[in-house]
């Protein structure tokens, strides 16, 4: 009798357990659930809107949106149970999953072939699995100078193109009382960002120096073929003499807030900072005429090219179960009046082929550049986390030595270089398409 009664609990267990796992993956109206992990806080009001229109446009797939965060999202590759499509800012922590070959290939998507090609060389810079493309941008933040052009405009002075011009703008507004940049040294990102991006941005090729810098490994130093303290010191030189002499006076205690605030009100005429500042201004300032141009380094106009970030980049795991669904979601989201309303919202410039860039005339002065390809990554964002740039630029315009700094960035490149991982050729690429039809 005991022995029936176990027998049949067990059955009952067993029947209980087949029945979650054929409703593992199932919304509760039937339809394929997958999960999609959103990183931008500021743009979850949009995205979920997006997901929903998606979620009533069709009755094969439901979507749910994760909006957790980075760390969760790296904590469930870790448990083999990551995300089925990703939308994330694109950075050294999401692109470990490239290098890893931990993301399937979308190059036979649509959403592919619609994305431009010169952007391509920008998202291999943090690494890539041989013979697929695993990441595609979504959103291009572009940042570059903010400035005030009523302050330009009363002061007769134009939009810098050369160092030269650079320098005699600021010496013709200090003469008329007038601080040419707004610095906020108080905040260590700000620098990061702003004055040692646009500096080695405006002055060298991003792409070409950290591919030589990868290849020297962890041979970088003094001797190397290319290094920081022989490269940039140049940029740094002159970053750091602006820091030095054509900011407010207080800079070294001013943060974000304090400049988006003080820069509302005329305080300065050049700002360093992104798009993102905008609204910021705005809340003090709402008329405020703004427009942007790229920091010129050099005295070669054709030298000038705008700060870009890959804000976002989408991704389909390897692991994820429902490949098919997500890539049904992934062609939606690329759908021209999708990216483009999502990047108007957030001031970002569509990565697709032939779409307008924003109609905003504050980022009117980015425009040209962008569309010829003009940009590059911000160096601060291409070297590992333990590399601590933003604190090495601060100390930098706060008067450390930018020998001994850059010196001290080379011995850290080398001494983690071992680590970096090996680029992977893709192991199974005839298999994943098959998986994914």
């Amino acid at each position: 009798m005991l022995s029936s009664r176990r027998t049949r609990a067990l059955a009952i267990a067993a029947t209980l357990v087949l029945a979650a796992s054929a409703l593992a993956g199932c919304s509760s109206d039937g339809r394929e659930a997958i999960r999609f992990t959103f990183s931008k806080r500021e743009a979850i009001g949009f995205m979920t809107d997006l997901v929903a229109q998606y979620n009533a446009s069709q009755d094969k797939v439901h979507v749910d949106i994760d909006t957790s965060g980075v760390d969760v999202v790296s904590a469930s590759f870790v448990r083999g149970n990551p995300p089925d499509i990703m939308l994330a800012n694109y950075n050294f922590e999401v692109a470990r999953f490239v290098q890893r070959c931990a993301l399937s290939d979308l190059s036979g998507t649509d959403a592919a072939s619609s994305v431009r090609d010169d952007l391509q060389p920008l998202m291999d810079q943090y690494g890539s699995c041989a013979g697929r493309i695993s990441a595609l941008p979504y959103s291009v933040m572009a940042a570059s100078v903010i400035y005030n052009k009523q302050i330009f405009d009363e002061q007769g002075i134009q939009v810098p193109k050369t160092w030269d011009e650079l320098l005699a703008a600021c010496d013709q507004l200090k003469a008329a009382g007038i601080t040419p940049f707004y610095a906020t040294f108080k905040d260590d990102w700000t620098v990061g960002q702003g004055w040692y991006d646009y500096a080695v941005g405006g002055s060298l090729d991003v792409v070409d120096f950290f591919g030589e810098l990868n290849a020297e490994g962890a041979e970088v130093g003094p001797h190397s073929a290319v290094s920081f303290q022989k490269d940039f010191a140049g940029p740094i030189g002159k970053m750091e003499k602006l820091a030095r002499e054509d900011v407010n006076p207080d800079a070294a205690s001013r943060g974000y807030g304090d400049g988006n605030l003080a820069f509302s009100q005329g305080k300065a005429a050049m700002y360093l900072q992104g798009p993102w500042a905008f609204s910021e201004i705005a809340k003090t300032a709402p008329d405020l005429e703004l427009g942007t141009f790229p920091l010129p380094m050099t005295n070669d106009p054709d030298d000038l090219a705008v700060r870009v970030n890959m804000d976002l980049a989408a991704m389909i795991p390897e692991g994820s179960h429902h490949k098919k669904a997500a890539r049904d979601f992934l062609e939606y989201l690329y759908e021209p009046a999708h990216i483009k309303a999502y990047n108007d919202s957030q001031l970002g410039f569509t990565p697709t082929q032939g779409a307008k860039a924003p109609d905003d005339p504050r980022v009117a002065g980015m425009i040209p550049y962008y569309e010829e390809g003009r940009i590059y990554q911000g160096p601060s964002v291409l070297v590992p986390k333990t590399i601590p740039v933003f604190n090495y630029a601060q100390a930098i315009v706060l008067g450390a030595q930018p020998k001994s700094i850059l010196s001290t960035m080379d011995a850290d490149w080398a001494r983690i270089a071992f680590r970096a991982p090996v680029v992977k050729s893709d192991p199974s690429a005839s298999d994943e398409k098959e998986s994914a039809e």
